[in-house]
């Protein structure tokens, strides 16, 4: 095996863990995808012989690469939209785990479910990586101080604020997957009915619904809070319970609303103590377009 081919056999077997950076950092496959690429060029262009950890080496390098993304999303931003709420991609997989895919389970290690990655998505670009490399993948501060720079004091600091934000703003599942279907399946029974009172029993009295229609559907990217108000808005929904597939979302009880096999919105639910907390709302039609649902049936 010649040189080359030896760090292309190294690199694909980072890939995985590569891109599960780049997607908790970025919030989308495909510029997840686009950071894997230009990492990739960037080992081809170093002397790889010279790089004594590899899977260090790579790991700041794609979170370089992610800052750099970061920073030019934000100045090109010009949609006020996108500055208020953005769903990041949805990782979609059957509920009973089906073939196992490293990937998919690289990409979902930690829990990383759509809560945490909404709030990963307000954080700010240093912020972000702070909290990303060093408690989702255990870079030393001294190493990612460097990047964003700043000291390994101040950057220990940047990931303690945001530590504090994902404790608030995502808060842990309940570890059981039946306990949260339950839940869910409540949710939509009673949103078939119309079931006013069974929806706000369901519901955490301070639950949250996170909507993002992109472009196309700008009337649906709202924000909703408090169990009554999440409430009446889903007895509206009633009429698409026929079309509910059963799905994890991110690790997490969800659904896809398919009419005819094409997936009209994606829903996250957050279930704490047998209630939902959150419920997020993926229904930009441009990139429920992208999404792949083969794997729901397999």
């Amino acid at each position: 095996m010649d040189e080359k081919t030896s760090v292309t056999v190294l690199f694909e077997e980072h890939r995985p863990r590569l891109r599960a950076v780049a997607y908790r950092m970025l919030g989308s496959l495909s510029e997840a995808d686009d950071a894997v690429q230009e990492t990739w060029l960037r080992l081809d262009r170093t002397d790889a012989g010279e790089i004594q950890n590899l899977g260090g080496w790579l790991t700041t390098v794609i979170g370089r690469v992610c800052l750099n993304m970061l920073r030019s999303r934000e100045q090109r931003r010009e949609d006020p939209l996108e500055t208020e709420i953005r769903i990041p991609d949805p990782v979609i997989s059957r509920e009973d785990g089906g073939a196992a895919d490293p990937e998919r389970e690289a990409l979902l290690a930690d829990s990383v479910g759509l809560a945490m990655l909404v709030v990963l998505q307000s954080l700010g670009p240093a912020e972000r990586l702070a909290f990303v490399l060093h408690d989702m993948f255990a870079v030393p501060f001294d190493e990612i101080a460097p990047l964003i720079e700043k000291t390994s004091a101040a950057t220990r600091q940047l990931a303690s604020r945001a530590r504090r934000r994902v404790q608030v703003g995502a808060p842990a599942p309940d570890p059981d997957l039946a306990r949260q279907r339950a839940a869910v399946d409540a949710f939509f029974a009673a949103a078939r009915e119309g079931d006013f009172e069974a929806l706000v029993s369901v519901l955490d009295p301070d639950v949250v619904l996170r909507s993002d229609g992109g472009v196309a559907r700008a009337r649906h990217t709202v924000v909703f809070r408090g169990a009554g108000t999440v409430a009446a808005q889903a007895t509206t929904w009633g009429k698409l319970s026929p079309f509910m597939r059963p799905a994890l979302i991110n690790g997490t009880a969800g659904a896809v609303v398919a009419p005819n096999g094409r997936p009209v919105s994606v829903m996250a639910f957050t279930v704490v103590d047998g209630k939902i907390v959150g419920i997020h709302v993926l229904a930009d039609p441009e990139r429920l377009g992208q999404l792949d649902l083969s794997v729901l049936d397999r």
